[in-house]
């Protein structure tokens, strides 16, 4: 069989695990579109838009480890090119894939269209490598595999997203067949002699101490440490807590789960555990203006460890080349080892059963509120629901439910784009639809990328989206109040049917009422062939307690005057 180099790449992407790549066509990519479809065993699915599409693969990554997004050169990168940094910002292997100019027009001093008129042709590439851990740009098929190649291994071993620009001419010219996947990489291995000495220096500070806490970051999955942080809680028998961004990242069923920290909108009880404990171990955190509510709640000090993706911090120590799991798995057999039991608060040994969110029911016909539309969402999570939260007040309901063992939420809390969350749940679904899919997003959010739901009515995915409106945007409102946060109000559930188009099995649905919204949802889970879009009418004051008072802290923080030195 003669290759080429997009079945060259076709190839390795199957070979990384990706089943579907997303694209939107243009006369750059056409060619390279074909020979990716000559790869049986991956599918293609189309987008909208360049930024839809990368967000889809976003929420593909998340879903399955690595995406691919198929875009054309400048107009196409550049939109993208959002999507491909909020990849970066969240740790998925995103690779996005122009189709770039003709390699004879290099060098030529021609101008070319969807450039801004200049005879460069490598600004799309600069760019991009300042959103990327690898990018390489191809044209000449003899170099292509190897450029493939480091593009995909560095971007698995970083858990960051990657880039290639393809010619057009060389999308389809000869090159050397793949070989077996064994070229990719694991993640990075810890070098032992660091391993063992940040090990002594973990243990060496742990010894005495009672009040003994782990706190789970939002970089934990992309670590590969999942699994291991239950170990050394189950070794530990301490209390544990979650960051808001690592909501699901740690069974909420383990004995020893605490809840939320997030300082003055903590679950109860969280705060004083991480603020009281002598021993905060962080576990791949990231600490920003939001995760520490405007720097009001960032754990540090010599009570505080951070234990990152490959770099230990103990002590006033810092020790390079750790691999988290390792490191995690490692002071757990330690720990067990000891001949007393371990330092930290006693914790149960049985798995308990989720908090949940469960206020009374409201009265059937009283108007909806955010309260009884979050109780009735709390009943749809089951061991294999996703819920992405878009960015707003989601974020806040979000953590108020209680997750059974298995379910999913998924949160862009770095980048924080609006409109995030529609493309990206488009592409979770399709990365595992053997799962429930549920979405909330407020309208305003609604409004950037609502096109991708028409995608979901194109592939008859199921997907159960819960439209907020409170004809604004909410978080923004909080943080600080102004004309420029109220915007045109849509019939969001209307718009089912100019998706469907007569031939869509999308269902759009109106809930101002507790009982309008149950038979609602009763009619979104019996919709097998589409996605149900329910219209929740809220009053636009109806929000978390906990959004207003975080963003009343971020407004502080945000207008803090100039330091005149």
């Amino acid at each position: 069989m003669t290759y080429t180099v997009g079945k060259y790449l076709a190839e390795r992407l199957t070979q990384i695990g990706i089943a579907h790549h997303f694209a939107v066509a243009g006369d750059y990519n056409l060619v390279l579109l074909d020979e990716l479809l000559k790869q049986p065993a991956l599918e293609q699915v189309y987008c909208c838009n360049e930024l839809n599409c990368g967000f889809a693969a976003e929420g593909y990554a998340r879903a399955r480890g690595a995406s691919a997004a198929v875009v054309t050169f400048g107009v196409g990168t550049i939109s993208a090119m959002n999507a491909l940094a909020g990849a970066y910002a969240e740790n998925l292997p995103v690779i996005v894939i122009a189709g770039g100019p003709n390699s004879n027009d290099h060098g030529s001093g021609h101008i070319l269209h969807h450039t801004p008129g200049t005879t460069d042709l490598g600004f799309e590439y600069r760019m991009a490598r300042e959103v990327t851990c690898a990018a390489e740009m191809i044209t000449d098929a003899a170099s292509a595999p190897a450029k493939i190649d480091h593009v995909l291994r560095t971007a698995l071993r970083e858990q960051k997203p990657g880039f290639l620009s393809i010619a057009c001419n060389i999308a389809n010219a000869p090159c050397p067949r793949p070989g077996a996947a064994g070229f990719l990489p694991h993640l990075r291995d810890s070098d032992p002699a660091s391993l063992a000495a940040a090990l002594d220096a973990c243990v060496a500070w742990l010894a005495g101490k009672e009040k003994i806490v782990l706190l789970v970051g939002s970089r934990l999955r992309a670590a590969g440490a999942q699994q291991a942080a239950i170990h050394l809680a189950d070794a530990l028998g301490c209390p544990v807590t979650i960051m808001a961004a690592a909501k699901s990242f740690f069974p909420e069923t383990h004995p020893g789960f605490r809840g939320l920290y997030w300082g003055a909108v903590s679950d109860p009880g969280a705060q004083e555990l991480v603020e009281n404990a002598d021993a905060v171990l962080c576990l791949a955190p990231i600490f920003n203006d939001y995760s520490t509510v405007g720097w009001t709640a960032w754990p540090k000090g010599p009570h505080v460890a951070c234990l990152d993706s490959e770099r230990v911090t103990v002590a006033d120590h810092n020790f390079d080349r750790v691999g988290l799991a390792p490191f995690l798995d490692s002071l757990a057999a330690r720990l067990k080892k000891q001949p007393t039991s371990p330092p930290g608060a006693p914790a149960a040994t049985a798995k308990q059963p989720p908090p949940v969110f469960a206020p009374l029911p409201a009265a059937p016909n009283a108007r909806l509120t955010n309260d009884e539309m979050m109780r009735q969402i709390q009943l749809l999570m089951t061991p294999d629901t996703t819920l992405c939260a878009e960015t707003g007040d989601s974020w806040f309901n979000a953590q108020r439910l209680g997750l059974p063992e298995g379910a999913r939420v998924e949160l862009e809390m770095q980048w924080g784009h609006i409109g995030w969350s529609v493309p990206s749940c488009f592409g979770n679904a399709i990365g595992s639809p053997e799962r429930r899919h549920l979405l909330m997003v407020g309208d305003g959010s609604f409004q950037l990328t609502a096109q991708e739901v028409s995608q979901m009515v194109r592939e008859k995915l199921p997907v159960i989206i819960f439209l907020i409106n409170n004809r604004g945007y909410v978080i923004e409102i909080a943080i600080h109040d102004g004309p420029y946060n109220y915007i045109k109000n849509w019939d969001y559930a209307g718009l089912m049917e100019v998706f469907n188009a007569g031939e869509g099995h999308g269902l759009g649905l109106h809930a101002a009422t507790g009982a309008e919204l149950e038979a609602a949802i009763q009619r979104a889970c019996a919709n097998t062939q589409g996605p149900t879009l329910i219209e929740c009418s809220l009053e636009r004051d109806d929000c978390t307690q906990t959004l207003r008072q975080w963003g009343q802290v971020v407004a502080r923080t945000n207008a803090r005057p100039p330091h005149i030195s």
